[in-house]
């Protein structure tokens, strides 16, 4: 096998867009912290640069590890449901897995001390997180969806964290979006992978007590973030044009619901909360201006 097919088959394994797109989640909430606080990043260009470097790569090695560790935990369930991922499929053994997870949390430690302690504390916090959900709260009811959800909003106070303790108070309502429609995905998620988890013995929500109960609390958090969504504008902290912008992201958000709730189509549902994510993002950098 040739070095530049292993690197690509490494990537795939880290799940390399997902961990990319978080990168640039906090690499954007850099820009966002600094349009709130009113902090030129022109001055020291090269001390910026160098420091969002060093915040994307954080991001997305810390990700791709925890998305590694994640899949060699869950190796017997992903023969079931997803057979071609790396692992599974043989094209990665498992003491290797391993080894390139330990060297890319290790980096990501390394790196997240390098920028600010705040960012250390987060970073560090977040890799306990990410561990301790892989092996054990991923298994647990709900407590594994609460986990990647604060995951998710994290990110954003990861980026706002270049800033030191004020960054990430200015974009607390971020994560306070990103949260609850984070958590609602998850729950999708789970429904969706019913069989395999039963399989390997995990006791999720949708487990426990059902589709019908799961798609109602998911739709709960759904609802949940789109009644938090407008808390950026209220608090000052965005222009109306966020409120403008965000509209296609709520539209977005109640057709999610709407597909979970009454098609029972989860996987488009979770689809759609991902998108809606999205647009809501677009929402808040747009609400800056």
């Amino acid at each position: 096998m040739t070095l530049i097919r292993k690197i690509l088959i490494y990537l795939e394994f880290m799940r390399y867009k997902n961990a990319a797109m978080a990168g640039f989640s906090s690499v954007v909430a850099v820009f966002a912290a600094a349009s709130i606080l009113e902090y030129s990043m022109e001055g020291t260009w090269l001390y910026n640069l160098l420091h969002l470097c060093y915040i994307f790569l954080m991001v997305f090695l810390a990700t791709g590890a925890g998305n590694m560790l994640n899949d060699y935990y869950d190796i017997d369930i992903d023969r079931v449901n997803k057979p071609n991922r790396p692992l599974p499929s043989g094209r990665i053994g498992l003491k290797e897995a391993v080894y390139l997870t330990f060297i890319c949390f290790s980096a990501a430690l390394l790196i997240s001390f390098l920028i600010n302690p705040v960012s250390g504390i987060i970073g560090f916090i977040n890799i306990f997180i990410l561990i301790w959900y892989a092996k054990t709260l991923k298994r647990t009811i709900l407590l594994g969806n609460l986990s990647i959800a604060y995951l998710t909003g994290s990110t954003f106070l990861f980026g706002a964290s270049f800033f030191g303790p004020d960054g990430v108070i200015v974009l607390l309502p971020l994560f306070l979006l990103a949260f609850p429609a984070t958590a609602a995905r998850e729950i999708v998620k789970d429904i969706e992978d019913i069989k395999g988890d039963s399989e390997d013995g995990a006791i999720t929500f949708p487990i426990r007590f059902g589709e019908k109960a799961s798609a109602a609390l998911a739709s709960g958090f759904g609802f949940s973030a789109v009644l938090l969504s407008p808390l950026p504008y209220f608090m000052g902290i965005l222009t109306v044009h966020y409120l403008y912008a965000l509209v296609f992201g709520i539209l977005c958000f109640i057709f999610a619901i709407y597909v979970l709730a009454a098609k029972r189509d989860y996987a488009e549902s979770s689809k759609f909360f991902k998108i809606a994510m999205f647009l809501a993002l677009a929402a808040f950098l747009i609400g800056l201006f």
